[in-house]
């Protein structure tokens, strides 16, 4: 009966509030790069050839419009509100692994610092490493008690709240990574670092969730043929595997981008020293 039900009352659901964010995202990223950047480099002595957002940026924003979209509108929202514990944690994933990232790399430098300020000391504290990062997973195992998934399945509103704390917290912990003030971002080493004990601390709660013999969460009694059992051992698998590989493959980018630094610089001490010892010579043939 559960599975007739839910196939039953699955169908589309239009969610205002989610298009009026949406269009208020397009229209805020048209407004930066249209009106904005323009007279921003026109203040810039190197404005002619050094825009103010880059392709790469505009990209960026683009792509965490759209991830916030598909997190946020149906079918990923319906799914993961009525139905499918599994597909909740999809969406906890893109909401704060997907979408901060991207709407922090989509941020030119200088208007970062023109919104915020140099040495905003508040900020400074607020994306020290220990600080972001307990405080991200500190907010992401609550997200996992009982009572709040119960009653952000039930409530909208609750449910809003616990979304835009975890978006912000997220954001707040990315910033020693890619943030666009380079004074709060941490070095290639403190970065991989940084991301590899992000990867190790969600294994308490994907445990949790992995090995949990019984139901943990009454909203969640299984959808489409999916036991609840099934379903959040599904949603902690979720949340390890996927959301540690993610990680991985940053930190093995990182690595590569370390690398390749080390590479050149080693390279261009070698030609120093060869330009030196070259000059040396001819100074002692020339004596």
């Amino acid at each position: 009966m559960g599975f007739i039900f839910a196939e039953s009352s699955f169908s589309y659901t239009f969610h205002p509030e989610v298009w009026l964010l949406i269009a208020f995202c397009v229209w805020l990223g048209y407004y930066v790069s249209r009106t904005l950047a323009p007279r921003w480099e026109q203040l810039t002595p190197t404005g002619a050839t050094t825009p103010a957002i880059t392709p790469q940026q505009k990209m960026s924003y683009t792509a965490a419009v759209f991830f916030l979209w598909l997190a946020s509108d149906w079918p990923l929202h319906d799914l993961s509100e009525d139905f499918l514990y599994s597909v909740h944690m999809v969406q906890h994933l893109l909401i704060t692994f997907v979408v901060p990232p991207l709407l922090l790399l989509s941020v030119p430098e200088p208007m970062a610092a023109l919104v915020f300020g140099k040495n905003n000391k508040v900020l400074q504290k607020l994306t020290h490493p220990v600080v972001a990062g307990v405080s991200f997973n500190v907010m992401v195992a609550l997200t996992h008690l009982p009572w709040v998934v119960n009653t952000a399945a039930s409530n909208g509103v609750f449910h809003y709240v616990v979304h835009t704390l975890l978006f912000g917290l997220a954001l707040l912990m990315w910033m020693p990574v890619c943030g666009p003030l380079r004074e709060f971002r941490l070095g290639l080493p403190g970065q991989m670092v940084y991301l590899f004990t992000m990867s190790i601390l969600p294994t308490i709660p994907a445990g949790f969730l992995t090995f949990a013999e019984t139901p943990i969460y009454e909203a969640y009694t299984g959808s489409f043929g999916i036991s609840p059992e099934s379903d959040q051992q599904a949603a902690g698998l979720i949340m390890k595997i996927i959301g540690g590989f993610y990680l991985w493959v940053i930190i093995a980018i990182l690595f590569f981008k370390w690398s390749a630094q080390q590479e050149a610089q080693d390279l261009r001490t070698r030609r120093s020293q060869v330009a030196q010892n070259n000059q040396k010579g001819l100074a002692e043939i020339n004596s």
